[in-house]
Order: C-alpha cells, then sequence, then structure tokens
C-alpha cells in the first residue's frame, strides 16, 4: 500500500513543480510587481510604494475610459455571439442535407488565428480600397467611401464585427455538443403538450443547456475581457484611445511607457475582475438545478 502511494506521490510531484512554476511564479511576481514602483529608464528610482499604483491607476481618467471600452466590447460582442451561436447550433442539430459539410464549414472561421482574422478585416474596413466600401458603393447604398476606422465609436463597432465573426462559432461547437446530449423525447413530450419553437427553447432546450451556456459564456466573456491582438492589428487602440481596451492599455503602459509597476497594477486589477465575472455568472446560471422529471 505504501509503494503505491509513494508511486502515485512520484508521478504527481513532478507535474506539480511545474504547474506552480508556470502559474504561480509569474502571478505571485506580477502581484509584487504592481506594488512598486518600476521604470526601466529609471531604475534608481525603483522602489516599494505600497498601494501607490492601486491608488494612480484607479483615479485614471484613462484606466476609467479603457473600463468602459472594455465592458461595452466585451457585452456587445459575447452577447451576440452567444445568440448566433445558438441557433445555428440548434439548425445544425437538425435533420437535413449537407448538415456534416456545414458543422465543418463553421468551424473554419474559429479556427483562423486571430491576427490573420485582424488584418482580414482591417482590408475590408479600409477607406480606400476595401471590399466593404466597394460593395456598398456598387449597391449604390452610399454615395462616398466610409472611414469605418476613423472614429472612435466606428472604430469599436468594427472591430466587434471582426470578434463576431470570428467567435460566435465557439457557440456553436460547444452548444451543438450539448444539444445532441439532449434526450429527444423531451422534445416529444413537449410537442405533445402544443409546445411551439419559442415554448420548447425557454422550457426545454435552454434550462438542459444550462451547464454549456455557463462554461461557454465564462470562457467568452474571459477571451473577449482581456483581447489584444485584434486591437493591436486593427487600430492599435484608436483612433483617441477609442479602441483602448484595458489590455492594450496594459501594453501601452508597461511596454511603452515602460512603467512595469503600474502595468503590473492594471494587470492583477483586470484578473481580479476577470475572476469576479467568472464567479458571477457560473453562480447565477447554475444556482437553480434543472428539473427533468418535471
Amino acid at each position: 500500500m505504501k509503494k503505491k502511494n509513494m508511486t502515485r506521490w512520484a508521478m504527481i510531484i513532478p507535474a506539480t513543480v511545474v504547474l506552480a512554476f508556470v502559474l504561480l511564479y509569474p502571478i505571485g511576481n506580477t502581484i509584487w510587481l504592481s506594488f512598486r514602483r518600476e521604470h526601466l529608464l529609471r531604475p534608481t528610482m525603483n522602489a516599494f510604494v505600497g498601494f501607490q499604483n492601486y491608488s494612480y491607476i484607479l483615479q485614471s481618467s484613462d484606466f476609467l475610459q479603457s473600463l468602459k471600452v472594455t465592458a461595452y466590447f466585451t457585452g456587445v460582442s459575447v452577447f451576440i455571439e452567444f445568440v448566433i451561436g445558438l441557433f445555428t447550433a440548434i439548425l445544425l442539430n437538425q435533420d437535413f442535407k449537407m448538415k456534416a459539410f456545414l458543422r465543418v464549414l463553421v468551424v473554419l472561421p474559429w479556427a483562423i488565428p486571430t491576427v490573420a482574422n485582424g488584418v482580414m478585416w482591417q482590408w475590408i474596413f479600409d477607406t480606400n480600397y476595401g471590399a466593404l466600401n466597394g460593395l456598398l458603393s456598387q449597391l449604390g447604398l452610399i454615395s462616398e467611401y466610409v472611414n469605418w476606422l476613423g472614429t472612435p465609436f466606428g472604430a469599436l463597432n468594427s472591430v466587434i464585427i471582426a470578434d463576431i465573426w470570428k467567435n460566435c462559432w465557439f457557440f456553436t461547437i460547444v452548444l451543438l455538443g450539448a444539444l445532441q446530449a439532449i434526450p429527444k423525447n423531451y422534445y416529444e413530450a413537449a410537442y405533445v403538450d402544443g409546445a411551439g419553437f419559442w415554448k420548447k427553447l425557454f422550457k426545454v432546450t435552454l434550462p438542459l443547456l444550462k451547464p454549456a451556456i455557463a462554461i461557454s459564456l465564462v470562457l467568452r466573456i474571459s477571451e473577449a475581457f482581456k483581447a489584444f491582438d485584434i486591437i493591436y492589428i486593427m487600430t492599435k487602440g484608436g483612433p483617441a484611445n477609442g479602441t483602448q481596451v484595458l489590455s492594450y492599455y496594459v501594453y501601452h503602459t508597461a511596454f511603452e511607457s515602460l512603467r512595469m509597476g503600474r502595468g503590473a497594477a492594471i494587470s492583477t486589477v483586470v484578473t481580479a475582475l476577470i475572476l469576479i465575472i467568472a464567479i458571477i455568472f457560473t453562480n447565477v446560471l447554475m444556482r437553480e438545478e434543472v428539473d427533468l422529471s418535471a
């Protein structure tokens, strides 16, 4: 018995050490750095400053603006992605010809690297030779080319469109897998009771999808809340900081302004916000257990 326990510990300890080094050390080092004034060009001024970095960023208008932009970007993109993903999953769960082909097809946009997706949509929204302006002009919907990325609100919504096109299929894949696990007799019983599409959706489908919805929403909200690469490729936080989300604000503070302490503090705040949002969404969505016998 003791030999078996020693074997188990011998197999677990190396992986635990590696995991602790890869995950816990960077997190701990970032938190420690957030309590210090660290400037790469002024090393003589580096010192422990306590909560000074946190006090500064929480009172900073740039931080509050980035938080608003991040909240808007996350809320709008994830909500639309979820709605599209849900109804696409329901459609692909039906029996029809070419179903297998369409299931493969929806994976392709999600599989495209985010950088490539950003470059593609940057070309589409380009003022002079973008495909969107060309199409709308040919259809007679616009008389002159529009600078889609030239205003803060327009640029932010353009980035959201690019993000939705790529990531709504994540919800499709997750929810389609969960839909296939729902026994068909629940829908047959609902049909006998005279339930239509919407009643079956809200009384059968959504309650039984709660675990999958909770997991997919938490994952996508976490990803959207810390979005960086698509912002960097398409707008670089502009114009006028209109697309400067929190992750880009961290990059600007730490690697462009070289204020590593403040950048670490912002990163810590972002991580805490993501954790709080994940806990809230999980508790709200999983609060009530689904009664399958009802």
